[in-house]
């Protein structure tokens, strides 16, 4: 739960979009196909989600991330600025750094999750700062050692600034 004068975005999978790009990766497979120069496709354990913002003037304070069991969630930002199709997503709109958030096989699941703090933080930073010229960010998210989708919870906290 965000505190007061504090706002919770919480990422939301792009059904669709994920689809749409599974399809073109699916396409390109069984026709034989190469992918593009420097295009990336949607790996099967991976998912289109999207950060919706109601205001644009944020200051980023937190991460928020449940993972249930052992796994890893990778979040990914891309950088594209109006994104009605991500079918031919490219390498070079992927944002550095990325956020890596996890916990062994063997660790209660109840103990906190380990992240890379400092990339954690410059990615929020990141974050609020598109936010400031974006309504709308995408993101892939990756589901790995373990990680389920229906088991991961995420959310970015932000401070609104008012003026």
């Amino acid at each position: 739960m965000a505190g007061a004068g504090e706002l919770e975005l919480v990422f939301v999978e792009d059904l669709q979009l994920t689809e749409v790009m599974r399809l073109r990766a699916q396409s390109l497979q069984q026709r034989g196909q190469k992918r593009q120069d420097g295009e990336r496709l949607l790996l099967p354990y991976e998912a289109v989600y999207r950060l919706d913002f109601s205001t644009q003037e944020l200051s980023f304070l937190r991460w928020r991330v449940g993972v249930k069991g052992p796994g890893r969630l990778s979040v990914t930002g891309i950088s594209q600025l109006w994104t009605p199709d991500l079918t031919n997503l490219m390498t070079r709109q992927l944002l550095e750094p990325t956020g890596q958030f996890w916990r062994s096989a063997g660790d209660p699941n109840d103990s906190p999750l380990k992240c890379l703090e400092a990339d954690i933080q410059e990615f929020g930073e990141r974050i609020a700062e598109l936010a400031k010229v974006r309504k709308v960010m995408y993101f892939l998210f990756a589901f790995k050692e373990g990680a389920e989708k229906a088991n991961v919870r995420c959310s970015v906290i932000f401070k609104p600034l008012s003026g």
